[in-house]
């Protein structure tokens, strides 16, 4: 008798071969993917830096350990790791942040409109990019790609 793989490996696959995908489709500049639970960076693919370049200067970084994100401890970046570099790594977590603040407020609007509603999807359009945040139960999918033409 054949042995079935579990659905959880089943689910990491499948999860792993999308996110794949979605890093060859046009347009597509980068991804990231939080922890849903404290907004730590898991994975990430593409030049995160040249979207949003890290801001590492004495008097931000003195300002920001205290919103510090923790750094990833059971996930790994992606297949791209030996291409992240420490600015890379800075600017993803930085990223992270920001897009866990905008996610935090966002979440808030919606319970105070409606308690038993919950946000699904956010696009945040710019002149230059477009960043969709993807909440899942257990991560957070933010995918930036160019802004297609009107």
């Amino acid at each position: 008798m054949a042995e079935k793989s579990s659905p959880a490996v089943n689910n990491t696959e499948s999860i792993e071969e999308a996110l794949h995908r979605l890093s060859k489709k046009p347009g597509v500049k980068a991804w990231l993917m939080l922890d849903r639970a404290n907004g730590s960076v898991l994975k990430t693919n593409g030049q995160i830096a040249s979207v949003r370049p890290a801001r590492s200067s004495s008097s931000s970084a003195s300002a920001s350990a205290n919103n510090q994100l923790p750094s990833p401890t059971g996930g790994s970046f992606s297949t791209d790791v030996g291409a992240n570099t420490d600015n890379e790594t800075q600017a993803a977590q930085e990223l992270a942040g920001m897009v866990w603040g905008f996610l935090s407020t966002a979440g808030s609007l919606v319970d105070e409109i409606d308690n038993e509603d919950e946000l699904k999807l956010l696009r945040l359009r710019t002149k230059k990019q477009e960043l969709v945040i993807v909440p899942e139960p257990k991560y957070l999918l933010v995918v930036v790609h160019d802004t297609p033409p009107v």
